[in-house]
């Protein structure tokens, strides 16, 4: 090949390269990505004060070992494993033998520690013990900045050939390397004001509420059961005493309700201390393990407390009755006084009625005179027993609790009873004027429910035919009975509005979820067809991970086109899928493009190196008519098998 050709391959392969990295990006926020500098900060994981620290160890360990560490803070790795994220991250930024590469997945909670395999003194072992003592610590603990410092640190000193472990003994070279002398009491400080806020911040969770306890800290999440622990112990005595005195006053059978519901309470609670022992005893749990515990020995001292709350306001207003008797009496006497006095002026009233209504009009309120006299008197006779129990010694009053309740329930029917003959004729009068409209109105909304039959099922039905019997039983006794017949319709037609309004969610629901289908099936096909052309002008330097995915992506597009009208929610998953495994496989076809890029000898045609960039050297080849041509002296693309495959090791995995 002539050598006038190189010059000119290398020209074109540097602006393909410039091209394909300045490409945009399409999927989640955080894919690998070319590093911009070498603190790079996604998710505003440091404060300026830590930033300030990871900057001055970065620069301490180039000014002593020309080794350049690159630190990226991301949200997660975009659905890859950490070595794959780190070295598509590696190959698109570049990254040469003299650089480390640390990538902290904040929200997945992973990392990936990237070395150049040549890198002077620094060996596996070295590298387990910078992850194992220093990076893992750090960031188990959230200390994001103390991660990136240590793991200078620990090179430094790796670099430097002393040999000795890293630890707390390198967290403090680091805090020399970097000149931050108050590191460690920083980090102290910070952690307790953590502690502080966690506990906080249980404190205001519901103990209920288990999913949000799951959310807290360990420490916190413990610390909370063990007050709540406290608190019910504390509630179960003192309702244990009140239980004695209360026994004492009113005797057995009136506490009964009370002391069943204790015993219930302190049943609960001996599961929640059995929990608790089972947590304090020898045998350890994992961390999983006791979360769950200790979100469900709160979650049982809540239901400990629910039961003794049930009846403390029962219980309480049964005392407070016992002590207010004499007073309450008084008052009792009073309304007596003046139901007596309503009596004649309600019965007068229904006369009156009687003449202007037909008699099924007034038949809800017809014996209600009756039945007040009847009440009264019952009233008169517990307010005299009352009164007996009163009189008796201390302990022996109990009876006067359930006699002056009786006599309060009693009167209070004679005010509703009668109140209910003096309103009967505005009631009867607004339901003869309000009936056509009523009626008007339910037929209306049966005509909805049709239309809404489709998204109202079973429920929407129901109401519809209850509507319709009610409109046909006000039609027939209108003018007999006009208030039962209005009462009667307006409840149906409520129950029929409730119905329509939730047919009318899950129609907009549905449309909802198809314009959702249809948005999610175009994105899909448009990242398909992008991912599919991008691999195709470029199946030379594209390995196999790209190209699976992009099977993937297309296999559940076409699950998702095969479904969307007998399941619409797994339609629109498929169809996400596909658009996410897509966007994907273009990321990853991007990276190996890069890394097949920077490999690529600097001596090669333009034409030559564009046809196996396409493939269409390849293509030639596995038909024969590369045969006598003598390839291209072993030159073939990138892998990306991760770091080994580009002379680097590292560790990873979550924290």
């Amino acid at each position: 090949m002539p050598s006038s050709v190189w010059p000119r391959l290398a020209g074109l392969l540097l602006l393909l390269g410039a091209l394909t990295l300045a490409s945009p990006t399409i999927g989640r926020a955080d894919p690998p990505q070319r590093l911009p500098t070498q603190v790079t900060d996604e998710v505003a994981a440091l404060d300026a004060a830590g930033r300030a620290q990871v900057q001055r160890a970065i620069d301490a360990l180039y000014t002593d070992h020309k080794v350049r560490l690159w630190v990226v803070y991301v949200a997660d790795f975009a659905g890859q494993g950490p070595q794959d994220w780190a070295a598509q991250t590696v190959a698109m930024s570049g990254l040469g033998d003299r650089d480390v590469l640390l990538a902290v997945a904040i929200k997945d909670r992973a990392y990936y520690f990237d070395v150049p395999s040549g890198l002077a003194n620094v060996g596996s072992g070295d590298i387990d013990d910078i992850t194992i003592n220093a990076i893992e610590p750090a960031l188990h603990q959230g200390d994001w900045a103390g991660a990136a410092v240590a793991t200078a640190a620990g090179l430094s000193t790796a670099m430097a050939g002393n040999g000795f472990p890293i630890g707390p003994v390198a967290i403090g070279g680091a805090v020399v390397v970097v000149g931050a002398g108050g590191v460690m009491l920083y980090r102290r400080k910070r952690n307790r004001d953590r502690a502080r806020a966690d506990l906080d911040r249980a404190r205001h969770v519901d103990p209920r509420d288990a999913d949000a306890l799951a959310a807290l800290a360990l420490p916190a999440l413990d610390q909370r059961a063990k007050d709540m622990l406290v608190q019910m112990d504390n509630a179960a005595h003192s309702t244990a005493e009140e239980l004695d005195i209360a026994r004492s006053e009113f005797g057995d059978a009136a506490v009964q309700p009370f002391v069943t519901a204790f015993e219930q309470a302190k049943s609960t609670l001996a599961r929640a201390f059995a929990i608790r022992q089972r947590l304090d005893d020898a045998v350890p749990e994992t961390a999983e393990e006791r979360r769950h515990m200790l979100v469900e020995l709160i979650t049982t001292c809540a239901t400990a407390g629910d039961e003794l709350s049930a009846k403390v306001k029962e219980f309480d207003d049964m005392r407070d009755l016992l002590i207010d008797a004499p007073q309450r009496l008084d008052a009792l006497t009073q309304r007596v006084v003046e139901i007596t006095t309503r009596i004649p002026e309600s019965e007068a009233t229904l006369m009156r009625l009687s003449g202007e209504f037909p008699a099924p009009a007034l038949a809800p309120v017809h014996d209600n005179v009756r039945i007040a006299r009847e009440r009264l008197a019952l009233a008169e006779q517990a307010m005299a027993s009352a009164r007996e129990s009163i009189a008796l010694p201390p302990g022996r009053q109990g009876p006067a609790v359930d006699a002056i309740r009786s006599a309060e329930s009693a009167l209070s029917q004679c005010v509703s009873l009668l109140d209910a003959v003096d309103h009967a004729g505005e009631n009867i009068r607004h339901a003869i004027a309000a009936l056509p409209s009523a009626l008007d109105d339910a037929r209306r909304d049966i005509a909805a429910a049709t239309t809404l039959s489709a998204y109202g099922g079973g429920p929407l039905a129901l109401a519809r035919a209850s509507a319709e019997q009610a409109i046909a039983r006000a039609e027939a006794a209108k003018d007999t009975d006009p208030l039962g017949s209005f009462t009667a319709l307006a409840a149906a037609d409520v129950e029929l509005d409730k119905a329509l309004a939730a047919a009318g969610t899950a129609q907009r629901d549905a449309q909802r979820l198809q314009q959702q289908i249809d948005q999610a099936l175009s994105t899909a096909n448009a990242q398909i067809a992008a991912a599919s052309d991008y691999i195709a002008t470029r199946r030379g330097a594209v390995n196999a991970q790209a190209r699976t995915r992009l099977a993937e992506a297309q296999r559940q597009l076409t699950q998702a086109q095969q479904v969307r009208n007998a399941d619409r929610s797994a339609a629109l998953s498929h169809a996400q899928s596909a658009a996410q495994l897509a966007s994907r496989a273009l990321m990853v076809a991007q990276a190996d493009v890069a890394q097949w890029q920077s490999r690529a000898p600097s001596s090669s045609s333009g034409s030559d190196a564009g046809a196996v960039l396409g493939g269409i050297l390849l293509d030639s080849f596995l038909r024969g008519s590369m045969r006598g041509r003598g390839g291209y002296g072993g030159y073939r693309g990138g892998s990306s098998g991760g770091s080994s495959s580009s002379g680097r090791m590292g560790r990873g995995g979550r924290f």
